[in-house]
């Protein structure tokens, strides 16, 4: 038995003893190569940028590029942006690779047009441009399969004048957070503002599509806008929502108020489902710093304050109402409040109480599904009602919707249904 004491012992002390070899050898090796812990770096980086969701198109491979984006100037077309040598970015240097991402200039010297967001790239940090560079060149298959390549009529096929609306309209400042915040909000701002580029998407454009802020110092930041027929709303305070809310929204695609729809779909897949607790919970926290801006704050109108009332009773009800009881009220009720986490409101809901009510017609006709998620895997789905409600029967549904509960946005005529329903079946 002493025996047996001795050897444990003297096990235990061996294995003391070699343990800090073992931790100094490790070390070393990780110094000597450093690669992998930096393409899994890249790697979510490149998910934060959402690189993927444009640069990635249903039958070719990942980063291949071939994504038609859709631009008031004609329609441009993602790249390929793996480490091919022919048609990739193999043969890019660091620095150019650098220049593509921050300046939107390419290896030839050429542009690249703003549909890359690289306005909000600028503020991205050196390191994290090492970490993508080698993600990028080390840890993306390469392929020389060619994109289409864009060709834009004239004057909008010059690239060259794309310096003069760089000069005009983007900074090469670095990321600065805003003054005494806490580390917290600190990593949400550079989040949001440089990899994340929310900007692109919920920040006002000027006349030459142009953001009109490009960071936090500017109340029109995060303000709110329009995406191909799409309200984006504002993010600025999100009052309505909690802290909690915006997290399980970028996670899982839903929360206990709303549902993702239309772009935002592909971001919370490709993009910010697969971000930490820890980084979702600092876009939040930023998110929650920023005073609101934009948000209704007229009384409710007397005529929207009893809905509840009358589709309870269900007695004389316009058309619109009719179609709500019908097609609508088993899911989203007659208060308009849904299913915490399964099915949305509508009563709030910046789809519903927009301006443009592009974004709601075409959740009716063509109707939406939750992204699968590693949180949320089951997919939602809502089916469209587009061979079932003619144009008149869903401009009388939106209508009331818009007008319903606390809602108060305009009337919508059945010809904007049948110029959305022209775009729905054409995709």
């Amino acid at each position: 038995m002493n025996f047996l004491k001795t050897i444990t012992a003297a096990a235990l002390m061996a294995s003391a003893a070699l343990a800090p070899a073992f931790a100094q050898a490790q070390t070393t090796a990780q110094a000597q190569n450093p690669s992998a812990a930096l393409i899994k770096q890249g790697a979510y980086l490149a998910r934060a940028g959402d690189c993927m969701a444009c640069h990635s198109t249903t039958g070719r491979k990942p980063y291949t590029g071939g994504l038609p984006i859709v631009s008031n100037i004609g329609t441009i077309y993602s790249t390929n942006i793996t480490p091919g040598k022919r048609n990739g970015i193999g043969n890019y240097t660091e620095q150019q690779f650098a220049a593509a991402v921050r300046q939107g200039i390419r290896a030839d010297g050429s542009h690249l047009y703003p549909a890359m967001p690289y306005p909000s790239y600028a503020k991205i940090s050196d390191a994290d441009i090492h970490a993508l560079y080698t993600y990028f060149m080390q840890g993306v298959a390469a392929s020389n399969d060619p994109a289409p390549a864009t060709d834009l009529s004239f004057p909008f096929n010059q690239r060259w004048g794309m310096a003069l609306w760089n000069w005009a309209f983007t900074s090469d400042a670095p990321f600065k957070g805003p003054d005494g915040a806490s580390e917290q909000v600190q990593r949400g701002a550079y989040l949001v503002e440089s990899l994340g580029h929310c900007g692109s998407c919920h920040t006002p454009r000027g006349f030459a599509m142009n953001e009109k802020a490009l960071d936090s110092s500017n109340a029109l930041f995060l303000a709110g806008g329009t995406l191909n027929g799409w309200n984006t709303p504002s993010l600025r305070g999100m009052s309505r929502w909690s802290q909690q809310d915006i997290v399980d929204y970028l996670q899982t695609g839903r929360n206990n108020r709303a549902a993702v729809a239309g772009e935002m779909t592909s971001v919370v897949y490709n993009s910010t489902s697969h971000m930490s607790d820890a980084d979702l919970a600092a876009i939040a926290a930023y998110l929650k710093t920023l005073p609101a801006s934009g948000e209704k704050t007229a009384a409710v109108q007397p005529s929207a304050s009893n809905t509840t009332a009358r589709l309870t009773a269900a007695q004389n009800l316009t058309l619109g109402e009719r179609l709500y009881v019908d097609n609508c009220s088993a899911c989203h009720f007659v208060n308009g409040q849904g299913a915490p986490r399964v099915f949305p409101h509508l009563d709030g809901a910046t789809v519903v109480d927009a301006t443009d009510p592009t974004g709601l017609i075409k959740v009716i006709l063509a109707g939406a599904r939750t992204p699968s998620t590693a949180k949320a895997p089951s997919v939602l789905p809502m089916s469209g009602f587009a061979d079932r409600l003619d144009d008149d029967e869903v401009a009388q549904l939106a209508t009331f919707v818009r007008g319903a509960w606390s809602n108060r946005a305009g009337v919508v005529d059945a010809s904007e249904v049948r110029a959305v329903r022209a775009t729905v079946s054409s995709q």
